[in-house]
């Protein structure tokens, strides 16, 4: 995750905030007080909510998913975004951070839309799989651990219904992808997951550095 869109000046990041995105007072309140946490900068960028909310609108998506929730804002943001008729299934390890979440989901008045499901995420993939869930949503955000970003992707390509879309967070790693010395295994992760992503004739894809790199794969129909 990143607070903030990779590459821009603090007065236009500003100016960005201030003319080019609109947040209710939920929003806010949640941004605001995940800015007092001190790993702050794994919350998503206002700006890349309010995106993946316009791409949401613009595809109709009623049931969407989402691995790695931290303190919610991103859930939230999509919850509003589909309305009453969309649901939400969000998987997160730590009910530490979702604590916030599930807070705040309910100040906001989305928290019925949302199925928190707290444990290993491959697991819980693994099992709608299971339950006959594949090819029933929309639109699915990959957020959590880098070092399964790839197993992620093929379980998310296989519960994504054709023509919908998987978002993939921090594909640019702050610069780091592009750094041959840097060879941490969260690093090694994206690498590997983007030069798959670019050969996966599957998918229509587009990379753009919005927050911290943001990948949008489209399931072929």
């Amino acid at each position: 995750m990143s607070s903030s869109s990779i590459g821009l000046s603090e007065n236009l990041l500003s100016y960005l905030h201030e003319s080019g995105v609109k947040e209710n007072k939920f929003q806010k309140m949640l941004r605001q007080e995940t800015q007092k946490h001190p790993l702050a900068q794994m919350q998503i960028s206002p700006e890349q909510g309010q995106f993946m909310a316009l791409l949401s609108k613009i595809m109709n998506t009623k049931k969407y998913l989402e691995i790695g929730v931290f303190t919610g804002y991103s859930t939230m943001t999509m919850a509003f975004a589909m309305g009453n008729s969309g649901k939400t299934v969000a998987l997160d390890i730590s009910k530490e951070h979702t604590n916030t979440a599930l807070k705040f989901w309910k100040k906001a008045g989305v928290d019925k839309k949302i199925q928190l499901i707290i444990g290993p995420a491959l697991e819980s993939l693994q099992k709608m799989i299971n339950n006959h869930e594949h090819e029933t949503f929309d639109f699915a955000f990959i957020d959590a651990d880098k070092i399964n970003y790839l197993n992620y992707y093929k379980l998310c390509l296989n519960l994504v219904r054709p023509g919908g879309i998987i978002c993939i967070d921090n594909v640019l790693w702050g610069g780091s992808v592009i750094d041959p010395s840097d060879k941490r295994k969260d690093t090694v992760a994206i690498r590997n997951l983007n030069d798959y992503l670019i050969k996966d004739n599957r998918v229509f894809l587009s990379m753009i550095p919005i927050g911290d790199g943001l990948t949008i794969a489209r399931k072929k129909e």
